[in-house]
């Protein structure tokens, strides 16, 4: 079992920035692949950003490329989403998810998830 608190929404301004945490707990955290997805008002949850185990490949959605970094520290635990540039429909709830396996692929939907923070970007 893998359980994840998240933390760093709120508000911002578009063109602004944020940075999501996400602590982890339960199994070791260097042995899994973890990432965001978020979920709009009305609309469908999308992937955002994953990492493997180990840090050494990131994953984007192409609507986030560029503009936000994902990272982790296996020393702490800890996942972090950094959102540069952010627009309005960036507004979301994002959950940190963790799989039960150490590489991410395409399309593959993570096994847990945290209850998510909020992010709201004003134009």
């Amino acid at each position: 079992q893998v359980q994840l608190v998240e933390s760093g929404g709120g508000l911002a301004q578009a063109g602004g920035s944020l940075r999501l945490s996400c602590a982890a707990s339960g199994r070791t955290f260097s042995t899994y692949a973890v990432g965001w997805f978020r979920q709009a008002p009305g609309k469908e949850r999308e992937f955002v950003a994953a990492i493997d185990w180990n840090g050494d490949r990131t994953y984007y959605a192409d609507s986030v490329k560029g503009r936000f970094t994902i990272s982790r520290d296996n020393t702490v635990s800890t996942l972090y989403l950094q959102m540069n540039s952010l627009k309005p429909e960036d507004t979301a709830v994002y959950h940190c998810t963790a799989d039960t396996r150490p590489t991410y692929y395409s399309g593959r939907i993570m096994d847990y998830w945290g209850k998510g923070t909020l992010v709201t970007v004003s134009s």
